[in-house]
């Protein structure tokens, strides 16, 4: 006997911005977001784009160039869980929980009150 399932599509994870919880075509970003760096750019290019792979000679010492085809060697935060990994990792929390919309809502929401505590106390120290 066959039995039929529920589905269960989980969160979807944009593919402009990289954010849980809603697909590209609602996503209010214009262009696609980099999974490494963050930057307005395609994963594709973030050698051509990104900052940290472009050479810089004032810098003390000077940074240099990612040579084309290398892997890019610097570390980077994640979006959504501020780990040590691209957006796209299977090795983030979000991604574990992709199929627990519950789960995901509980973590933007301490993400929220962890940025608002934030700009909150930074706007204090400057008023004083």
């Amino acid at each position: 006997m066959v039995r039929g399932a529920n589905m269960n599509l989980g969160a979807p994870q944009c593919k402009n911005c990289w954010k849980w919880g809603y697909m590209a075509r609602v996503c209010y970003i214009q262009g696609s977001k980099c999974t490494k760096c963050n930057g307005l750019h395609l994963t594709d290019n973030h050698h051509d784009f990104a900052w940290c792979c472009k050479a810089n000679n004032k810098l003390n010492p000077p940074r240099l160039e990612t040579k084309k085809g290398k892997p890019c060697p610097h570390s980077f935060k994640c979006i959504n869980c501020k780990g040590s990994h691209g957006a796209d990792s299977v090795e983030c929390p979000f991604w574990k929980y992709c199929f627990n919309k519950e789960w995901h809502s509980k973590e933007y929401a301490k993400l929220r009150e962890a940025r608002r505590t934030s700009i909150c106390s930074s706007m204090n120290e400057t008023a004083i």
